[in-house]
């Protein structure tokens, strides 16, 4: 299933909402581990996007666009217009970690602050 029909029937919102700074810290212990996890994770949520995008555009791709092509190609615009419409990937990293649903492991070993 592709990232745009999985967000599509998620209820996660495009806006903002504010966090609560001891519950992404509890998840882990540390805030600045917790941001970094999300940081990671909403990378691969952005490349992921990134690639399905291109992937669905390049069909329409043609070596000769001519401008009456341009404006003719609707299927093209609604496609980036819906994933325009998806939530920012911080927004789906952030929900992800706090409900869960992101592996990460902790390396006793490795202090992040040297």
């Amino acid at each position: 299933m592709s990232l745009l029909r999985r967000q599509l029937n998620t209820n996660i919102t495009n806006n903002i909402e504010t966090r609560d700074i001891n519950e992404l810290k509890s998840k882990t212990g540390n805030i600045y581990e917790s941001i970094a996890i999300i940081a990671k994770r909403a990378n691969q949520i952005n490349i992921s996007v990134k690639e399905e995008l291109h992937n669905k555009l390049d069909e329409f791709a043609t070596h000769t666009d001519s401008l009456e092509e341009i404006h003719e190609n609707k299927e093209q615009i609604e496609i980036s217009k819906a994933y325009e419409k998806m939530p920012n990937p911080s927004i789906l990293a952030t929900s992800e970690f706090l409900e869960g649903k992101i592996y990460y492991r902790k390396n006793e070993d490795t202090d992040l602050f040297h």
